[in-house]
């Protein structure tokens, strides 16, 4: 079985950091609106953007939190479509992928 503890610990890392950015952007989104209508649009406009990029973050946390659980439970590292290997090389470039490069490739 190979280990995959620098996996996890770049993982961690990476979601305490996405994390901290969502607070940033959920305390942002609790401002009160601007007294302005012109102000209002602009802010409303400004919401549905950091919503959008909450979003994103949020799914990745998700799929970083499904990674971790593949490497508790031995999974990690194994294609979800074939059963074959997935690469290092591959996981150092994308450690949340769950598909090998050829089963990717063919999706």
């Amino acid at each position: 079985m190979t280990s995959y503890s620098e996996f996890a610990q770049a993982l961690k890392q990476r979601m305490e950091d996405l994390l901290r950015r969502a607070q940033v952007i959920e305390d942002d989104l609790r401002h009160p609106l601007e007294a302005d209508s012109s102000e209002q649009a602009i802010d409303l406009a400004d919401d549905e953007t950091l919503i959008g990029v909450d979003d994103v973050l949020r799914a990745e946390i998700g799929q970083i939190r499904q990674a971790l659980g593949r490497i508790d439970n031995g999974t990690y590292g194994v294609c979800a479509n074939c059963g074959g290997r997935i690469s290092q090389e591959l996981l150092r470039a994308r450690p949340i992928a769950t598909r090998c490069i050829e089963c990717a490739s063919a999706a």
